[in-house]
Formats: C-alpha cells, structure tokens, sequence
C-alpha cells in the first residue's frame, strides 16, 4: 500500500499499511493465547485487513493533514467497497458476509444515518477507486476498490436479534474482537496479556504458608472449586473460609475478573493479590479498575518499600489504560465496569465479547440492590450464552436469586454450604432490643473495649454521635463517627482509624465507633460488641460480620444487640430499606425466637427461608427486579448511547460536591489544580513529558475530588448549589451546607446561594 497514505499522526504517523500490520499482530496474539474461541477466525482477520482500508480517500487524508473539510463520510463505511462480496459470499456464505461488512462499516460508533446518504457514500467510494488505483498491500491480493456492498449485507443498521439470534451472537464477537484489537493496535499495546502464571503463584502462596504452619493446606471450599474449574459455581461461605482464594483458584490460568461491591473491598483485594499471590510483572499480570484507579495507582507509586507499586519501565497512564483495555490477564473491578453491556448501547461489543471467554467472580451478591442484581441476571444469561463462566461466591445467598438464574436459563452447581457446623466454635450471640436504638444503651455496653454502631440512615448515626458526645464530655475522644456524608480525604482518615482499630489481633484498643451501612462489606475490621438498628437479614448478617470476625465467642451473654424499633420503624425504612422486607425479617427473628448463640448454619437456614421468591414476590424490592429484566429485554439494540447507559446502570440519584466552606478553606489550591488540568500539551514532548503531564493532570484531579461528598439529590436545589467550572467538559458542584470533620456534611434549608427559599419535605 501507498506509503503516502496515513492512518494516524498520534501518538506518532503511522500509514494505513502499518497500522493494519499491527492488528494482524495483535490478531495472532488473540488466536495464540485462546484458540478455542468459539469464532470464525478467518472473518475476524479479513475484518482487521479490512477495517481502515477507506481512509485511502482524499477527505481523510486532506483532514489528517490539517485541512478543513466538509462532507466526509465515515471511513468504515468506505472501506466496505473494497470487499468482493461476490467472491466472499462463495467462500464464507450470506450471513458471515454480512458480519463482515457490518462490523467494519461500524466499527466506530459515528452520529451517521447511513440510510439517508447511502447514495452519498457509493459516491465517495466510486471517487475512491481512483484514489486507491494502484494500491498494493502484501496481506490483500488484487487489492482494489469494488462497490458499496448491496442491502443484503449492509442496510445501514447493526445486526440485532431481528437477524437471528446466532448471527447477533457471532456478530458481537467479530465487532467486538475487531474494537479490541484496533483499540490496542492503536495505542501500540497487546490485545492480551497471557495468564500463565496464577496457578503457579497460588501453589507458591501455599508453599510460603507451609513454611510458617506446615500442616497449611487449601480447605474444602477451596478445593471444590479448583475441582469445578469447569462450571458454573453458586457458593455460599462463611467469613474466614478464604472466598478471595477460592475465586482465583477457580480462575486458574484463565483470563480472569474478580468483581466485588464496593471500592475500598476490591482496593484492599488488588493489594493482597499484588503483594501475595503476583509479586512480579505486575504490568502484565493484574490490574485494578473502577472509577477511582488510576487515582489509586498514583497513591501506590507515591508509597515507600513493600507498598510501593512497582512496574518494570512502563508508566502509570499506560498501565491504566492497559486495563481499561481489558487486556490484563486478571482484573479486579466493580460490576459497572464491566455489566452496563446490558443495555446494548451503541458500542457494547467489546465488553461482552471480552467475557465471552473470559471467568467471572462475583463476591458478596448480597450486597447489590435490586436494579444491580437484575443487571447480573440478565448479563450473566448473556454471557454463558455465548461461552463465558461465572462463579458466585457469597457470605449469604438469597434463594429467589437462584430461581431468577434458573427462569433465565442460566446452569450452574450449587453445593452445601461451606459453613463450620461445630456448635464449639459460635462467633456470635444475639439478644434483639424490641425498642428504638438509643444512647444510654451505648454507653452501657462501653467498658474500654471496642463497640461498633450501625445505623440505616447518616442523619441516625449523626444523632446518636452528637447525643453521646454531649452528654458524655469524659467520652470525648472515645467515639468516632463514620458515614458516607464525609469529604474524601476525611473519609479516607476515618477509614484508615476503623481498620487500625479493628484489626485482627488489636487486644489494646477501645472506642466507639458510630456508623452507617459503608463498614457492612467493605472493611476488614473485628470489634468486640455489635450494636445495630434491623435493616434486614441479609443486612444484619452483614454487619455481624464486622463483630467477633474469626474469633469464637466463648462467654456468657451477648456480643450482638439487634434493635428493631418496638413499635416504630428503624430509620430509613420504606426509603433505603425495603418496609415489607424489613418486617418479614422483624418477623421471622420473633417467631424463631432467636436468641444467643446463633451459628452459621443457622443464620443459612434463616436466609433460606425468608428471601424465597414466594415470600418476596409482592415487595416493591422484588417487583422492581422483574420490572428491570422486563425493561432491558424490550430494549431495542443500539438504541442507547454509551454515555446514557452507564448513567442508568449506575442508577445515579446522587450528586458530586463541594460543601462551600470546604471550597472556600481550600479555594487557593483548587484554582492551582484546574490551572494544571487545563494545561496544553505541547508539540514535540516526548515519550516521559507526555507521562508526568498526564500524571500532574491525574494528581490534581484527585486533589479536587479529595474535597469532594456524595449527597442524595433530594438534598439539593437550584438555590444552595452552584456550578463550578473547571473547563468545557469538567466541572463540579459547590454545596451550601455545614460541614465539620467529625459529624460529615448538615444540610440546612437556610443556607443557600440567594434570598429565596425552598421548603425541603425529605431529609435523609
């Protein structure tokens, strides 16, 4: 081909023969490491020969060059006319010619009715056989422009179940592979990245284990899913049976991502995966994604000795966009990285294709609410459908999620529960409190020992918080509060307290610590006393698990107070906390008579019997699960963008601020971030400049979002927020409101930014 002919100029020139060079390299890396891909293989290849081919045409290459140009047609589409649909069709059929020139016509996702100006683009292509006259390329014999392909292969609209549901699923992978492998060509990287290694790393794990306790050895759960490495798994264990273990010896040298709730969860996981299990290569081996990492990555390269984020002559930017490539051979993420697919927005492909053959855990699905558990279904039926496995491994697993997986015809082993029946080793009893949570009650329990505090609601915790601090001055530097309500840097502080306080082995330690539902899953802490208002099972389950979390409760009494608000509701009933739920599970602990020491069986057997589907089947929680599978199922393909699909599948009801007086203290060095976020970059950097100004542009991103909170949009209106532009495509929201390090975020109806204002009917 014409070395006159360019494809790109960044990150540095590269001609349309050398671009598609690189994919067929990246093409035999993928076929390489996993050849059993159930793919037409050789219609991938001629999507990757042919996908750019149309940039031969005089308006590319005039706009390449920095000239204004009008009237262009997407390049995808011209490159469709250098296909030979005639002798395609012979060799392939029909149908795989149509997955062909679909895929390449739309291989970018452009705001073009193809329908409306397809006179316009045989045109341009009848104009781009001169263009292209004489072209030659090695990989393409008798390489010339032919024709835009007829309505049969190409009308204009993606391919959709309405072509057959086969055709729909092999036209995922083929698209899907394509974007993967162009994107990585692109950016000169490794479509993937081999997993060679796991197996071999959890055999030296136990090796090093074996060194300090020789009799250590992998226990049942465990050993039932390297045995099951081959299915669909649904394991229920309890805390201390080493589910993260589990998950990746199931993975096994496997393309591999390891989902978990919440990002302080799947932080501390990339840790311990990065430090005990990888150790080397890392930039090859595991990655860390959700909204916040390349953020956590910086943290990491900032920090000293065994902490430190160690990478072998590879950049942080380039390691983070390693893994929103989806490259790595294991990832450790959040579901909505990865599931927004499910909306089949415009673009989907590559994320779907990619779990095609890929193994997927799922910790703590507990956890998810409903919108988000619908989600997993309806993906999850997707995904082994077209060969991807999953294995769900879960402190509690609620029956009618089972019958949601079956109706969907997803397959999957459920054995026994992995739970310790010996009556010896009881972590927890429980006394329930038919009366609403109070102070005095607290203080009662306190004895220099460790007491934590959940509460349903911020404004709850708040209270109590304020109420014993009043009262109790000699107390004053004993509780601590802690809720989502706090800016990110004196959330990160207070998180830091909790789990130095709670760690394993702190026998010295004493406070209170008042919470809400954020210590349920996400940290690793172990206190000596549970006080908490009833959300529900699942939920008061959860939060027993922060007390007594691997220790056997061997005294008289009790270590866990369960208050279920008499004859009021607890806070944050029929808002956060489903109201038929809540007294389904105020029920079944009275009619049980649940009392002391309760086991793990027990606590199975109560799950099992309340979370049914026939129990469930009238709450609004579960109606709104139907309600959303219902939804995306009549969701027509491609009818969404991007952008509105993540949107939705984050079921965002909140909103990003700054509380005023926080912007205001820290005013001087917010400008000085924006001025570097807004910093140009500048002709001739090389490889290194190009890395540290990403990397300042990252860091004073973080800085901003450090004095950031996330509050429920029915906290706000347009009078006590303010808009704070950072540029064009950035800016954020100021918040009036008061604000302290101890007590987090107070919205006041008074405080706003003019002389009206708005009643509120909903705080907290």
């Amino acid at each position: 081909m014409d070395k006159g002919y360019m494809a790109k100029t960044y990150p540095k020139e590269e001609t349309i023969a050398e671009h598609t060079d690189r994919l067929i390299g990246n093409y035999n890396i993928f076929k390489k490491i996993y050849p059993n891909i159930n793919i037409d293989w050789n219609i991938l290849k001629l999507a990757c020969l042919y996908h750019d081919l149309g940039k031969a045409n005089r308006k590319f290459q005039d706009k390449i060059k920095g000239k204004q140009v009008s009237g262009e047609i997407p390049h995808g589409f011209l490159s469709t006319g250098f296909l030979n649909t005639r002798e395609l069709v012979k060799k392939y059929g029909k149908e795989k010619v149509k997955i062909l020139a679909t895929a390449i016509a739309f291989h970018h996702e452009r705001n073009f009715q193809f329908s409306d100006y397809r006179e316009d683009v045989q045109k341009e292509i009848e104009i781009m056989k001169e263009d292209a006259a004489g072209f030659k390329y090695d990989k393409i014999p008798d390489l010339r422009v032919h024709k835009l392909p007829s309505l049969k292969y190409l009308n204009g609209n993606r391919i959709t179940r309405d072509d057959g549901e086969d055709i729909f699923c092999e036209y995922i992978l083929i698209k899907g592979f394509l974007n993967r492998i162009d994107y990585a060509s692109s950016a000169h990287e490794n479509v993937e990245w081999e997993n060679d290694f796991l197996e071999e790393s959890m055999d030296n794990m136990m090796k090093e284990w074996r060194k300090e306790k020789p009799k250590s050895d992998w226990n049942s759960l465990q050993n039932y899913m390297m045995d099951n490495k081959d299915e669909n798994i649904i394991a229920v264990a309890q805390t201390g049976m080493g589910k993260t273990e589990a998950g990746f010896l199931w993975i096994g040298n496997n393309k591999g991502f390891f989902t978990l709730p919440l990002r302080t969860a799947i932080n501390a996981i990339y840790d311990r995966a990065r430090k005990n299990i990888i150790k080397e290569k890392l930039e090859e081996r595991l990655g860390l994604l959700h909204s916040d990492a390349f953020s956590e990555y910086i943290k990491r390269e900032e920090k000293q000795d065994d902490e430190k984020l160690q990478l072998d002559e590879l950049g942080i930017s380039e390691y983070y966009e390693r893994t929103k490539q989806l490259s790595m051979p294991l990832t450790i993420c959040t579901i909505d990285q990865l599931f927004d697919f499910v909306y089949e927005y415009k673009g989907f492909e590559p994320k779907l294709a990619t779990l095609a053959y890929s193994k997927l855990v799922i910790d703590e699905i507990q956890m998810y609410s409903a919108d988000l558990i619908s989600y997993l279904v309806y993906g999850l039926s997707h995904i082994t459908r077209l060969g991807g496995k999953f294995s769900i491994l879960t402190a509690t697993f609620p029956p009618f999620i089972e019958d949601l997986l079956i109706k969907e015809g997803i397959k999957f082993k459920k054995p026994e529960p992995f739970i310790d029946k010996n009556k010896n080793n009881i972590r927890h009893s429980i006394k329930i409190e038919d009366k609403e949570i109070n102070s005095d009650f607290i203080i009662e329990k306190y004895n220099k020992n460790k007491v934590l505090v959940i509460c349903n609601t911020v404004r709850k915790a708040q209270e109590l918080y304020e109420k014993i601090k009043g009262n109790n001055p000699g107390l004053k530097n004993d509780i601590n509060l802690f809720h989502s309500s706090f800016i990110k840097r004196d959330r990160a502080k207070k998180e830091d307290e909790i789990l130095n306080l709670g760690e394993k082995g702190n026998d010295t330690g004493h406070g209170i610590w008042i919470c809400t539902q954020v210590v349920e899953a996400s940290l690793d802490i172990d206190f000596d006393i549970l006080i908490t208002e009833l959300s529900d099972l699942n939920g008061l389950f959860q939060r027993m698990g922060r007390c007594y979390r691997n220790r056997k409760f061997d005294k008289h009494g009790y270590n866990c107070y369960v208050f279920n608000g008499g004859d009021k509701k607890c806070s944050g009933v029929g808002h956060v906390i489903d109201k038929d739920i809540f007294e389904f599970s105020k029920e079944i602990l009275g009619e049980k008579n649940v009392k002391g020491h309760i086991s793990e069986e027990d606590k199975v057997k109560l799950i099992d019997e309340l979370y049914t589907t026939e129990k469930l089947q009238e709450t609004s929680y579960y109606k709104k699960i139907i309600e959303t599978l219902c939804y995306m199922k009549n969701l027509y393909t491609n009818e969404m963008d991007k952008a509105k699909a993540q949107k939705m599948f984050r079921n965002i009801n909140s909103m990003t601020v700054i509380p005023e007086d926080i912007f205001q203290e820290n005013k001087a060095e917010i400008e000085k971030c924006k001025e570097i976020i807004n910093e140009k970059r500048k002709a001739n950097m090389n490889k290194q400049e190009l890395e540290d100004l990403k990397k300042r542009k990252a860091k004073a991103r973080y800085a901003i979002m450090n004095y950031t909170v996330s509050i429920p949009y029915y906290l706000t209106n347009d009078k006590n927020i303010k808009t704070y532009e950072i540029n064009k495509f950035e800016r954020i929201q100021r918040f009036k409101c008061k604000y302290s390090d101890d007590i987090g975020v107070t919205p006041v109806k008074d405080l706003v930014y003019e002389d009206e204002q708005k009643d509120w009917n909903n705080f907290y």
